[in-house]
């Protein structure tokens, strides 16, 4: 599997929509057998494509408070630090880190007290700045668009094309670009699993 044709897309596509789907109901509307959605959906999930299968609560009806987003501006190199003082807190459903280094942060904070909500990523010292701006809709969408996989190279990190390799070393499958690839990682597998 180098890339996604139509039947992953809409695989996929359908379950964005709903991810109870029984294979029987997909097989159906892809016209293709139980089995063979079975084993498109073992692939995808194989190369990463699917990362699990979760349930979507509204956190709104389990508990009382504002639904916000949060942004949170840190000291250089302290993201982290933050970023692990909110993730557990119970009322946090999404925490996200921009390439600029700030955390963004839904949660549904009681009282709408940011500050002594999140008492613990304060107290780190990390947090330069604080915006919070109440959530009032959340719409996840299903499409896909023109989406492509983007598969990387396990020996060099270069993009794995239709004349890439697929293989299984140590029992995990591995994505090479070429062979000269795959040789090379294999050796050295080979040496380290000796070394050991």
């Amino acid at each position: 599997m180098r890339d996604l044709d139509e039947t992953d897309h809409e695989l996929l596509r359908l379950l964005l929509e709903d991810g109870r789907r029984s294979y029987s109901d997909l097989a159906e509307a892809v016209d293709l057998s139980a089995p063979a959605v079975s084993d498109r959906i073992d692939r995808l999930q194989e190369v990463g494509v699917i990362e699990g299968f979760t349930v979507d609560i509204d956190r709104s009806k389990l508990r009382e408070g504002a639904r916000l987003a949060v942004t949170f501006e840190t000291a250089p190199g302290e993201t982290a630090t933050v970023r692990e003082a909110v993730a557990d807190l119970a009322s946090v459903e999404h925490v996200f880190v921009t390439a600029d280094g700030r955390l963004f942060v839904v949660a549904t904070v009681p009282d709408g007290d940011v500050e002594a909500h999140f008492a613990a990523a304060f107290e780190t010292g990390a947090v330069e700045n604080v915006e919070a701006t109440p959530l009032v809709a959340d719409d996840r969408g299903t499409g896909l668009g023109e989406a492509t996989l983007g598969l990387e190279c396990a020996e060099c990190g270069n993009t794995v094309t239709d004349e890439g390799v697929t293989a299984r070393i140590g029992g995990e499958r591995y994505e090479f670009c070429c062979e000269s690839c795959e040789a090379r990682f294999a050796e050295r597998y080979d040496e380290l699993k000796e070394g050991a």
